[in-house]
């Protein structure tokens, strides 16, 4: 009942769905993945408008990254050294192996040399057909070496948050009432500013299988610098969507709140997004962060290890 008597006054604020539709969250599922990514897989696209061949290599992780690299290094030389063995071997005077599997390997180090346009001169091609072939692999050695920095500098240059949430949310006791509280910590040296946080709620509605957004006021939804710390309550007043809910009520109705926070990088000199959420079964109860500060021969220590660490805390009636 406290949800439906205070349902009115929070449709008054900025609706948010964040593009979705109440139809197109229906259902029992998330909405927004931990990392910040929208739980949403689109079907039926032509190859050529789903991949983005620069968004994907830039937005992969730098482990994926290398191993495209260097995996497509391998393969071109690969099928060089097989161009040069269906060419002739003989054409590359200075091979020496005996084997065709030697003379594959000569031909295939040839082939790294030219891409690199390194050339110890050891190797050399003879013929019109072979020369083609070196000078084609040379050029695309040196719009490919050319590509690969641009995407590495791109990488670099990229800015992006990188805040580290705290695993759960909390109830916990706020001043003479509860509030839903989690934590958020810049683990980096990196100065952010002006960040600004926007926490919405997400539930399906009683009875149907449509979702409702619903805007959480804040204690402090903006804080000038984060140099430590940032514990965001939601106070739970008599308006709060969170009034009266159990934890049950939550689970039946498939609680989910979506955070985005917003920041200037000062390193960057531009603004940076950064984004996560919390379902039903992330939620504890009757628990309050444990203090992260501490002093340490004149400055602040933070154990961002701790970021996750609670303690029982008695809520208020």
């Amino acid at each position: 009942m406290a949800f439906k008597e205070t349902r009115k006054s929070y449709q008054k604020e900025e609706f948010n769905d964040f593009g979705l539709g109440g139809k197109a969250t229906s259902g029992h599922y998330r909405v927004l993945n931990k990392d910040g990514s929208f739980n949403i897989r689109k079907e039926n696209v032509p190859l050529f408008e789903k991949f983005n061949f620069f968004h994907s290599l830039v937005s992969m992780s730098w482990t994926k990254f290398l191993v495209v690299v260097l995996s497509t290094y391998f393969c071109v030389n690969l099928l060089f050294a097989s161009l040069y063995m269906l060419v002739g071997i003989e054409h590359l005077t200075g091979i020496r192996g005996s084997t065709a599997t030697h003379q594959f390997m000569e031909a295939f180090f040839f082939s790294a040399q030219t891409i690199t346009t390194l050339g110890y001169g050891q190797v050399a091609p003879t013929g019109l057909v072979t020369n083609i072939v070196a000078a084609t692999e040379s050029m695309l050695g040196l719009l490919g070496f050319a590509l690969a920095t641009g995407l590495v500098y791109g990488r670099f240059s990229k800015p992006s948050a990188h805040l580290k949430y705290s695993e759960n949310a909390i109830i916990a006791p706020y001043k003479n009432i509860n509030g839903f509280m989690f934590r958020v910590v810049n683990p980096r040296g990196n100065q952010l500013l002006e960040v600004e946080a926007n926490v919405s709620l997400s539930v399906l509605r009683e009875n149907s299988a449509m979702r409702d957004y619903y805007s959480l006021e804040l204690e402090r939804s903006k804080v000038v610098f984060l140099p430590a710390s940032w514990t965001l309550v939601h106070p739970i007043t008599d308006e709060s969507p969170f009034k009266n809910l159990t934890a049950e009520e939550l689970m039946r109705r498939d609680m989910e709140v979506i955070v985005v926070i917003k920041a200037f990088d000062e390193s960057f000199s531009q603004s940076v997004y950064s984004r996560s959420s919390y379902k039903f079964d992330e939620l504890q109860w009757g628990r309050k962060f444990k203090y992260l500060i501490s002093h340490d021969n004149g400055r602040l220590s933070i154990d961002i290890s701790g970021i996750n660490e609670t303690e029982e805390a008695a809520l208020n009636d």
